[in-house]
């Protein structure tokens, strides 16, 4: 069985490779299928999806190796990471198999990155009032395509020889708590489910170990969203230990949860994070993507 990878970045967001360079690693990789989940933005799906149909059609005419199943296709699944905000915690919301040209999900992540932008202006400020001079403009220019994070902030920082790597950056200067940090307006994440839902897709609680919200907390938080008819949670992540993947499997039957799983991947802004495999041993089955597709089809 083929693996799937269901949480990824491009050049959209935060991470470092384009759509195409994507799914050209996919295929290396001989994946059955990856999401694009771009944070707050649908704006690479339609370059990913042209890209995904030009490489199949290439490999069509390629003369490969049977035994590599490498002549496979493989599928792109429309999806976007939205940030949210619950009980002083920021929860990320993926949505998979959404409709990117929805006017009105389109509407609601306008407004998400509208935050961020005022949430970027201020951190331009703050790095200048401690002696790094940076304009907003500056950073337009040097990211043109992508939706400004502080993983870009921490590259500027890299390039500009301000820190010696990415983790020094956030260490420093971005994390909660340091000089240059400013938090930004998040919606609640039922009303990010709301929207998905309304774009034709399914919402999946993405990496819910990494809150540390403790065992009550967790429960209480996906007790809430199960309520607000959440779909998914991600069972299977990069960073997760085998107590980790047990714990989430448990609170999806007790729930009664669709298991999804991805990488995280983020190209070189998270270089011990690789496509598929995570940091070498996740596997997530083909099984998981064609679950989904099954659930969503009976959903809608």
């Amino acid at each position: 069985m083929r693996a799937v990878d269901l949480h990824t970045h491009s050049t959209f967001s935060d991470g470092t490779k384009s759509p195409k360079e994507l799914l050209e690693i996919a295929i290396e990789k001989n994946l059955a299928a990856i999401a694009l989940t771009d944070h707050d933005t649908l704006d690479g799906i339609d370059e990913a999806l042209l890209a995904c149909k030009e490489l199949n059609e290439s490999k069509e005419h390629e003369s490969i190796d049977s035994l590599t199943n490498k002549s496979h296709p493989i599928e792109l699944i429309p999806g976007v990471e939205v940030s949210t905000h619950w009980d002083k915690c920021e929860v990320h919301i993926v949505g998979l198999f959404v409709d990117q040209h929805n006017k009105e999900f389109l509407d609601f992540l306008a407004v998400q990155r509208n935050s961020r932008v005022n949430r970027n202006i201020q951190v331009c400020k703050n790095f200048t009032d401690i002696g790094i001079p940076l304009t907003y403009e500056t950073m337009l220019e040097l990211y043109p395509d992508a939706v400004i994070t502080r993983a870009h902030f921490a590259d500027y920082l890299v390039k500009n020889g301000h820190v010696g790597d990415r983790n020094e950056a956030f260490d420093r200067y971005l994390n909660p708590g340091k000089p240059a940090y400013v938090s930004r307006q998040k919606v609640d994440p039922k009303e990010a489910i709301k929207y998905i839902h309304r774009a034709g897709g399914i919402a999946i609680l993405a990496h819910p170990i990494l809150y540390h919200l403790g065992d009550v907390a967790l429960n209480k938080l996906v007790l809430e969203l199960k309520e607000a008819s959440l779909d998914g949670i991600e069972a299977l992540y990069s960073t997760y230990k085998p107590a980790d993947e047990r714990q989430i499997r448990e609170i999806a039957a007790k729930y009664d949860l669709m298991l999804s799983g991805g990488s995280d991947y983020h190209g070189d802004n998270k270089p011990h994070i690789d496509l598929g495999v995570g940091m070498g041993k996740l596997f997530i089955p083909e099984e998981i993507l064609e679950n989904l597709k099954a659930y969503k089809n009976q959903r809608f």
